[in-house]
């Protein structure tokens, strides 16, 4: 009884919450009804101004065509034409997500298992599918129709960054928490609020991109724009807080399979592996495939490479330690980091029995697959990839050797102002750096190197610090294009020198930097690179162009330099088409509606006749004192047998038509005058 009358106060909240999140979701409903019958109307009366529109010009107390009307319709048409699409492609189940590849049981049988064993630890049955994404993510959907009330299809998808980044039973967690929406039946609604609030912004994208457009539609796009946002915000102020309120449901189900602890460490690895994808691909593969053009075929597995990187532990550590410090975003259905973390704090740790959970592997062919979605354009063609190991060697090589190309700046300015003739069809090589050393202008190349590269992270090195830097990078780029040294990658700098066996790494770093401080130490420099087997006259492999020219860079013939450089925003394919369309149709409707317009303006004035059959009258009147008696001839004077009928009016004026005369009968008998004949 005590414990009855305990639980029954704590209950009521709960209750209570559930209660008014019903009612939320109903009411979210209920909008997204209203907003699909409002799409509707708004097309109806589009309509009805239309025939308005045509009926008004047509008018005989008209004085001009509705000009007014003609415009609003052709500017609507846009408008209208967006919304309708956004409806109906946000009505319908949205299928597949683009850029996302399928998994089948048989080529990945291991992630099955363990998808199929967290469901049955959830309580649900496991997905229908299983997709990969190239993001930091994971989630779950239901390709419900009658907007949710019927169940469909239900999708998983695994972000395979995610998936690498992740320790295996954290990647369990994260499992877990998705399939735990399918067991409290989240997807219905989240189905039903993910396309209320895509077809709302997709109508208001449309609006937006009709007035980009058209000048005409953006003089009336204002106001549907206006009224559109503010009846997004309502939806998403109705839906946010049921959605969040999913998420801390899916989040204890979570920690009741795989523990509160592995569950909140999985949050935070995940904030801190969003940021690292988004600097592995800012910072490592798309400078690459712009300087290089090439692309590794695997891009997960090098993620992996940067995730497991012992330079990188204490910077990973860090993110995930300020992880809960970063805000949720207003219109994000996730709980900030924070409130998450201290509802699981609160909850009992079970970790899940068996001990240290199994790596989950996913076959290196989906990568494969999945990568050609990284590379817009013309994709990642056979020329353009290489296997990921060597990619993060010319990665390597790229990092170090960023300062050659300043530095060969530098050494033709130097030489160019001091009057010094160099060797232009040699490119740039060691014995062009030492000869300006010797002839005192170390501090000119220092400062013109200076001037060409960003500020060094160390500020106690100096300008000759930064010079002695370039030296020593020329002379590894030397010994690796002879293949008696390799760079390795530094995920946190430039690529480190391997040097040939038996040579400290810092021995050439330390001959560098001895050279350039001290006159007379270039010849001992030359002596010792001379040993190592490099001719300090030979230029790099990539330096052949002559001063003053631009150098052909190692690119493969797939790949080209842009014709010219443009500041203006890019504008795809598809987004071209849309314009093109918009176009089109604004244009359509105002020249239909005002040659519809005019010509019935133009004819106002005609009156319509309708055709009627002909009917002949009588004129006879008893009444009227003999007048039109039968036999006489109105107008003649006399008599005839013939009816008499009185002529329509016709309505059109017709040319004279001529009849033939009316045949009398004489008014005297001559009969009687005539002998009869005799027998």
């Amino acid at each position: 009884m005590i414990a009855t009358a305990i639980a029954a106060p704590a209950a009521a909240p709960a209750a209570a919450a559930a209660a008014i999140a019903a009612a939320r979701a109903v009411l979210a409903l209920v909008l997204l009804v209203v907003f699909y019958a409002l799409v509707a109307l708004l097309v109806l009366v589009w309509l009805a101004f239309l025939v308005l529109g045509l009926w008004a010009a047509g008018e005989p107390e008209s004085t001009a065509p509705p000009t007014s009307v003609i415009l609003a319709c052709a500017a609507f048409a846009p408008i209208l034409a967006g919304m309708v699409w956004a409806v109906v492609r946000t009505a319908r189940p949205a299928g597949p997500a683009e850029g996302t590849v399928w998994v089948s049981r048989r080529r990945a049988p291991a992630l099955w298992a363990a998808v199929e064993e967290l469901a049955e630890g959830v309580g649900t049955a496991p997905p229908d599918a299983i997709r990969l994404t190239t993001e930091v993510n994971a989630s779950v959907t239901e390709d419900a129709s009658f907007l949710g009330l019927v169940p469909g299809r239900r999708t998983l998808y695994l972000g395979l960054p995610l998936a690498v980044g992740l320790p295996p039973a954290e990647l369990r967690a994260v499992l877990a928490h998705e399939l735990g929406h399918f067991s409290r039946r989240h997807s219905r609604f989240g189905a039903l609020a993910h396309r209320g609030s895509a077809g709302l912004a997709a109508a208001c994208e449309a609006i937006r991109s009709a007035a980009a457009a058209n000048d005409l539609v953006r003089m009336y796009a204002g106001g549907p724009l206006l009224l559109l946002r503010g009846y997004t915000r309502v939806f998403r102020w109705l839906t946010r807080p049921v959605r969040r309120r999913q998420e801390l449901e899916a989040d204890r189900e979570a920690a009741r399979v795989a523990g509160a602890r592995t569950v909140a460490d999985a949050l935070r690895s995940a904030s801190a592996l969003e940021q690292g994808w988004l600097e592995f691909i800012a910072g490592f593969l798309t400078p690459v495939r712009r300087a290089e053009g090439r692309v590794p075929d695997d891009p997960f597995r090098a993620f992996a490479h940067l995730v497991e990187a012992p330079e990188l532990r204490e910077p990973f550590a860090a993110l995930r330690a300020r992880a809960a410090e970063r805000p949720a975003d207003r219109d994000d259905p996730h709980p900030d980091l924070a409130t998450r973390l201290s509802r699981l704090a609160r909850l009992p740790d079970r970790p899940a029995e068996g001990g240290i959970a199994e790596p989950i592997e996913v076959p290196s062919g989906y990568a494969v697959e999945l990568a050609r979605t990284l590379y817009p354009g013309r994709g990642a063609s056979r020329g353009t990839t290489m296997p990921w190991r060597d990619w993060l060697g010319l990665l390597a090589e790229h990092r170090a050797t960023r300062l050659l190309g300043p530095l060969a700046e530098a050494v033709r300015t130097v030489e160019k102002a001091e009057g010094i003739s160099g060797e232009p069809h040699r490119g740039l090589t060691i014995q062009r750096v030492l000869r300006l050393l010797d002839s005192g202008r170390r501090m000119p190349l220092a400062r013109a190197l200076g001037s060409r590269v960003p500020p060094p992270d160390e500020p106690g090195r100096g300008p000759l610090g930064l010079l002695a830097e370039a030296l020593y990078v020329l002379i590894g780029a030397q010994l690796v294009a002879r293949g008696s040294a390799h760079w390795t990658m530094n995920w946190t700098g430039p690529g480190t020198l391997v040097p040939p066996e038996g040579i400290a790494p810092e021995t050439i770093r330390d001959w560098a930097d001895t050279a350039v401080r001290l006159p007379g130490e270039t010849q001992r420099l030359g002596l010792y690179v001379a040993a190592l087997g490099v001719d300090e006259r030979a230029p790099l492999p990539g330096e052949r162009a002559p001063d003053g020219a631009k150098g052909t860079e190692k690119r493969p013939a797939g790949i080209s330099r842009p014709s010219g450089i443009s500041i203006a925003p890019g504008v795809d394919a598809p987004a071209q088409r849309r314009i093109s369309g918009i176009r089109v149709l604004a244009l359509t409707v105002l020249l239909g509606m005002t040659a519809m317009s005019w010509l019935l303006w133009a004819n106002r004035g005609e009156r319509t006749y309708p055709g009627t059959g002909w009917q002949p009258t009588s004129t006879y009147d008893p009444a009227a004192g003999g007048a039109g008696l039968p036999g006489e001839l109105p107008g003649a004077g006399g008599y005839s047998d013939w009816p008499t009928t009185t002529a329509p009016s016709l309505p059109l004026p017709t040319a004279p038509i001529w009849t033939p005369g009316t045949l009398l009968r004489p008014s005297f008998d001559i009969e009687s005058l005539v002998p009869r004949r005799t027998p």
